[in-house]
């Protein structure tokens, strides 16, 4: 089966709910057999936030109207993240835009398999967690280069305009279905899993859409 996943690098409950999901995806073929195929695409939660630097919880805190309002919520993040094996460290964090991550993903997807899982993860990690820039070109192309991909392909990449299109399209994809929760999953163009959910609800969840397509049969040509 092949599940499409949208998410956001710059995202604490994405990070959580995408974590989940794979677990739950590998568990699920451990079981059946079935191998599920992983892909990410991008859903921007702020296309036009700023990449300068500012710290995540500065930001939040103007948002939500007080810093006591978004160190309520990141409370909330912290203790559901710590549950998935996650560390989270807001106080690090800084503001950050993600299409520019979204480009080198796209590309890391083209590269073979598990490449722009390994990376989304260390974009994940390094956001919240090490403090570092994730709009920072230096900062992307060294991450890429920690999962094996190649560090001068992955900087000539992110200084030019290369699979701004393929991003593009991916959040209009995303619009266009109503995204209102990350991660959104969607299996074979039809089922679809939307918020966090524990790793044994994926774990049904993937179950009974296996039954119902496999049911179902082969498309129509």
């Amino acid at each position: 089966m092949k599940a499409t996943i949208f998410v956001d690098v710059v995202d604490p409950w994405a990070y959580i709910g995408a974590t989940r999901f794979e677990r739950a995806a590998a568990m699920f073929s451990i079981l059946t057999g079935e191998p599920v195929e992983l892909t990410l695409r991008a859903f921007q939660i702020e296309p036009e936030s700023p990449t300068d630097g500012r710290r995540l919880m500065d930001a939040a805190a103007d948002e939500l109207g007080g810093l006591d309002k978004a160190e309520l919520i990141n409370v909330q993040v912290t203790a559901a993240a710590r549950i998935t094996g996650i560390d989270l460290n807001f106080d690090e964090a800084v503001q950050a835009n993600s299409f520019d991550a979204w480009r080198l993903l796209t590309w890391a997807d083209e590269a073979g398999p598990g490449f722009q899982r390994d990376l989304a993860h260390q974009l994940w990690r390094a956001h919240f967690l090490e403090g570092a820039d994730i709009g920072d070109h230096f900062t992307l192309a060294t991450r890429a280069a920690l999962v094996g991909l190649e560090l001068e392909t992955a900087e000539a990449l992110l200084a030019s305009n290369e699979y701004a299109d393929e991003v593009r399209t991916q959040v209009e994809t995303g619009a266009a279905l109503e995204i209102a929760q990350l991660p959104y999953v969607v299996v074979e163009k039809q089922w679809t899993l939307a918020g966090v959910h524990s790793q044994n609800d994926y774990v049904q969840a993937l179950t009974q859409i296996h039954r119902d397509w496999k049911a179902a049969g082969p498309p129509d040509q």
